[in-house]
């Protein structure tokens, strides 16, 4: 049926709109080959156009094509369902651009499904069945598909790479011992692996821990957001409760002083009113009165006039206007002035107590919220630390060891890695972990050290009160000689007193501001105590003066 090399699958004879085997397989004008449910359905979404078109070609046709079953593809689609060769791989077994092919497979490769270290190769299924077969190919060493096969043949001698060399850290084969690698340290790259697992293991644990800790360190934040919310929304509600009272007072005050104003007007009107009415009389009187005496002075007979005029000339007392005095903008004057002398205060009190009130929220918060300070070292325990050293700050004078948690200052330079964290010129060493919220712990040392806290951004490049810590503004330190101490912030030396102490103990509140330091024995001894405000993440850190041997180590509290 088929041309030997040529292989039929259940693609060739699918039909691309439904997928699956032809079912009545038609050929359109163009060639393409379609079940005939299928193209008739298709073309019966383009009968509004009046053109009709190929799925896979898009030619079209006009008028629709008269469809007429192909018998020749039916009878070959029917064979084929009886002879199998439907059961070909299918398309999701071969091979695409991101997968390792089967380096045995010839035309289109299937994916592989392994590959051998022993054989370099990777296989499909099909022909990695000799290695489960064959006795000798049991023993070859099968992993997941790589593309990476190559990269085990040694580029030298043309050999799969089974060895290690621990002097040169990379892989061999067993022949370059012989010339470039003569003498080094060499193992098989089993034993290699197998040192460096149990390394990956040790790290392992260690990043679990680390991340145990990390998500402990996470649960505390939230808990101290939910703190933070919850005493936020007390305080505001608190807040808006005294001001809505502080507001009906205020309308209270209004309502008497709109009701004092209103009544006084009513006095005032009614005071007014009453004047004018006896005015208004007045008035009418005389007017009558004179009326009399024109109608008097046009009389002729004198014996009459000179009857009528003594009771007709005689006035009424005359109303006294001494009390009239219109002054329509002054009237409330004393009220309007006590009123804008109320306000004036009020503002007064309010811009002075806004700066008051801002500084005190937090440290309202704090004292709401918060546990006390702790006095017992039990207590201090509870916020304890540890604080592992970063070896990219370190000054190239100082050697750390115990897991990063002791420094020693040496004679000799160590060869550190070129790193703009690090500290040039001071002798100096800052830890890993940001500190924030409460924190404490404890550092032991021998000989003179400056235990110090520090922002990160404190310059690494310069010295003296550039960089070194206390002797600026980004940092705080104890200087720590053998029988005193000395407390350095921002250039300025403060005398401390207390005996020396090989440990020392520090205690930091980032919210409240509070650092101390504590000389530490059987009892917690304060040294020196700090209250500022701190706006960033603070770091541990060590100085060491010019003393070669001095050594300090951060001790892991229990």
């Amino acid at each position: 049926m088929a041309q030997k090399g040529v292989q039929l699958t259940q693609e060739t004879f699918s039909c691309s709109i439904c997928l699956d085997l032809l079912k009545d397989p038609v050929t359109i004008p163009c060639g393409h080959s379609y079940c005939m449910n299928c193209i008739n359905g298709f073309w019966d979404g383009e009968e509004e156009k009046k053109i009709y078109s190929c799925p896979q070609c898009r030619q079209t046709f006009t008028p629709r094509p008269v469809l007429v079953k192909n018998t020749m593809l039916a009878v070959l689609v029917e064979q084929l369902k009886k002879t199998g060769l439907q059961a070909a791989p299918a398309d999701h077994c071969y091979a695409g651009p991101e997968d390792v092919a089967c380096d045995f497979c010839t035309g289109m490769k299937l994916k592989a499904v392994k590959s051998c270290l022993v054989c370099l190769v990777s296989y499909c299924e099909k022909h990695l069945q000799p290695h489960y077969d064959l006795a000798p190919l049991k023993k070859h060493k099968l992993v997941e598909p790589s593309k990476k096969l190559q990269e085990n043949i040694c580029s030298r001698h043309d050999e799969v790479m089974k060895m290690f060399c621990r002097t040169d850290q990379q892989s061999i084969c067993y022949l370059c011992p012989v010339d470039e690698h003569k003498g080094h340290d060499t193992v098989s790259a089993a034993a290699e692996r197998t040192e460096r697992q149990r390394e990956l293991e040790v790290s392992r644990q260690n990043i679990q821990q680390r991340i145990q800790d990390r998500e402990k360190d996470v649960k505390l934040l939230q808990q101290e957001v939910e703190a933070i919310n919850q005493s936020a929304n007390k305080k505001v509600e608190h807040s808006e409760k005294i001001f809505t009272e502080l507001i009906h007072l205020i309308q209270k005050r209004s309502s008497d002083v709109k009701q004092q104003i209103r009544s006084q007007q009513e006095t005032e009107v009614s005071r007014v009113k009453e004047l004018e009415e006896k005015l208004e009389q007045e008035i009418t009187e005389l007017k009558r009165k004179d009326a009399e005496l024109k109608q008097l002075s046009h009389t002729e007979d004198h014996i009459q006039f000179l009857h009528n005029y003594p009771s007709l000339s005689a006035l009424s007392e005359s109303t006294d206007s001494s009390s009239i005095n219109i002054r329509p903008l002054s009237y409330f004057e004393d009220v309007t002035a006590a009123v804008s002398e109320v306000r004036d205060k009020l503002q007064d009190i309010l811009r002075e107590e806004r700066t008051n009130i801002s500084l005190t929220v937090t440290e309202d918060d704090a004292s709401l919220s918060d546990p006390p300070e702790p006095k017992t070292r039990a207590e201090f325990l509870k916020y304890s630390r540890d604080i592992t050293l970063d070896p990219n700050t370190a000054n190239t004078q100082l050697l750390l060891s115990e897991r990063n948690k002791k420094v020693t200052f040496m004679k000799h330079q160590q060869s550190y890695p070129d790193h703009p964290d690090r500290f040039r010129y001071c002798y100096q060493v800052l830890g890993r972990e940001r500190l924030t919220g409460r924190c404490y712990w404890e550092v032991v040392r021998k000989g003179r050290v400056y235990v110090a806290v520090a922002y990160k951004k404190i310059c690494r490049a310069g010295c003296g009160k550039v960089c070194g810590f206390g002797r600026n503004d980004k940092s705080w330190a104890l200087d720590c000689s053998k029988n005193s101490y000395t407390f350095w912030h921002n250039n300025t030396e403060t005398p401390v007193s207390g005996h020396g102490s090989s440990r020392v103990g520090v205690y930091l509140d980032h919210r409240a501001g509070i650092l101390s330091f504590y000389r530490v024995s059987e009892t917690m001894t304060l040294l020196h105590r700090v209250q500022t405000t701190f706006t960033k993440p603070l770091f541990a850190g060590l100085w060491f003066y010019n003393n070669y041997g001095d050594i300090a180590e951060f001790i892991k509290l229990k």
